[in-house]
């Protein structure tokens, strides 16, 4: 079994030393870098290097560069997805990302898990669980997403929060950990 077949199994892999990762994860680094040099106002051009790099376009995707990731091709953008500047999907595993989500600038979301013990951190082992974030999210700036969790449907994920564990749908979660702080009721008004 390959390493890649490992990541995408969601078994220990060896991430940082097996030559056919780290030359997949430069391709996507050479693409990405074609991405972020992009004249802003050259819509089509940019679409071109994004689905170059996702191997899709997304519908209506609002992207505001410089834009990061790992592989590219684990992650899947549903319709309408805003990403503000300075974002990093670390997509060893999938991240799914709802439509109508916005996500602030210098938010992460990191799929990779490591081993306790340096012995097998040195060897370079990771483990990548996926990331699902539902519809209708909004996520402020520099929010963490630690592999693995699931976040419901219209969730709102404060400034600065690190996301260790799952987040039930209409949930105002802050802090370091994240934590639930409210319900939101979606049909409330709010707007005066």
């Amino acid at each position: 079994m390959t390493n890649e077949e490992k990541m995408k199994a969601g078994m220990w892999y060896d991430a940082n030393y097996d030559p056919l990762m780290q030359k997949k994860r430069r391709e996507v680094q050479y693409r990405l870098q074609q991405l972020n040099s992009t004249d802003p106002r050259d819509i089509k051009a940019r679409e071109e290097a994004f689905a170059n790099i996702l191997g899709y376009l997304p519908d209506a995707l609002d992207l505001v560069t410089p834009f990061y990731c790992d592989y590219g091709t684990n992650v899947i953008l549903e319709n309408n997805v805003f990403i503000n500047l300075n974002c990093y999907f670390m997509d060893g595993a999938e991240i799914s990302i709802g439509s109508y989500t916005f996500i602030g600038p210098s938010c992460g979301f990191y799929t990779a898990a490591h081993p306790m013990t340096y012995a097998y951190r040195n060897q370079g082992y990771e483990k990548a669980l996926p990331i699902f974030v539902g519809k209708n999210c909004w996520f402020g700036a520099g929010v963490m997403v630690l592999p693995g969790v699931h976040i419901g449907d219209g969730c709102v994920i404060a400034a600065g929060a690190v996301v260790t564990k799952d987040i039930p749908e209409n949930s105002l979660a802050a802090g370091v950990p994240a934590r639930i702080i409210r319900h939101i009721d979606q049909t409330a008004e709010e707007l005066k």
